[in-house]
């Protein structure tokens, strides 16, 4: 199968790349230049363009496009930013991949969509919740509606926080918690929804293979961590004590609305779409996965 990739630079989609290749896809990479080789095609999604042989034999259309979250301080300008780096190209995809009726589309969303779930088990049936995030994400799921009305398989991937030897969450917290600094956020009650990046790239594939897989599909494993579990077994697992505590005024104080819901919202975020089409995940336990992950 002939895959075109949006945002195959980064560290997911460097990642998706390589494993689609594996799996014996063709894949080609869309550029913000002039492209290098046979396997790039140029697009420019603010001015809405996207090179006339970009979807030629193409079968399926993968977006991961977006500026990080983090660290930078979310003004309105950043938060303008955040939504663009994932609206336009979105829309644009979802425009083209209707125009050339292209099968399949596999648009980047993330767990964000559900809010502070607190406790509550969610699956894909879940409402939308409040804040930024629920909304940007609300938005930029809605962005691939006209594939959709085309008749278009549309895959949203509800994605968590992936954990990977480099890059990733435990790109950030893994020198803090070596250098002994490691601490809870808050009560450490609030649900972590994370993925091994092995199973990560491995239900991309999945999604782009199956046929009976659509809509919003949660990524992340099927035991969610609090963040006080978290805490302690990425702890042990760089060999570290864990004792420090962030209190949650503190990075309210600190960061605002910007830590409150990436450190303190929390979601219970379980994999049923995946599951129920029978994906296996390879790390579903939450202390090999870090194993995995932190191994040198």
């Amino acid at each position: 199968m002939r895959v075109l990739i949006a945002g195959s630079s980064g560290f997911l989609g460097a990642a998706v790349t390589s494993a689609l290749r594996s799996a014996g896809h063709d894949v080609l990479r869309l550029v913000r230049r002039q492209p290098t080789g046979p396997a790039e095609r140029a697009w420019d999604p603010p001015a809405g363009r996207l090179a006339e042989d970009a979807l030629d034999g193409v079968s399926a259309v993968l977006n991961l496009c977006g500026r990080p979250l983090a660290p930078a301080r979310w003004s309105a300008a950043r938060k303008q930013l955040i939504r663009d780096s994932r609206l336009e190209p979105t829309e644009v995809l979802a425009a083209a991949v209707a125009e050339h009726q292209i099968p399949v589309l596999i648009n980047a969303s993330a767990v964000g969509y559900y809010g502070d779930t607190g406790a509550t088990e969610v699956d894909e049936t879940a409402a939308a919740g409040t804040g930024f995030l629920a909304e940007l994400c609300v938005d930029w799921e809605q962005a691939t509606q006209p594939a959709a009305d085309a008749g278009t398989r549309v895959v949203l991937l509800r994605t968590g926080p992936v954990l990977a030897r480099t890059g990733g969450l435990l790109g950030m917290l893994r020198p803090v918690f070596q250098a002994m600094l490691g601490a809870r956020f808050g009560q450490g009650e609030q649900y972590l929804p994370w993925i091994q990046l092995t199973d990560f790239t491995a239900a991309v594939t999945f999604a782009v293979e199956h046929e009976e897989l659509s809509g919003p599909v949660n990524m992340c494993a099927p035991n969610p961590a609090t963040n006080r579990a978290f805490t302690r077994a990425l702890g042990a697992a760089v060999h570290r004590p864990t004792p420090w505590v962030a209190p949650a005024f503190a990075l309210r104080a600190l960061g605002g609305q910007q830590l409150e819901e990436m450190l303190l919202f929390g979601q219970r975020a379980v994999p049923a779409a995946l599951l129920r089409q029978g994906f296996t995940f390879e790390y579903p336990e939450l202390a090999e996965a870090l194993a995995r992950s932190t191994r040198r």
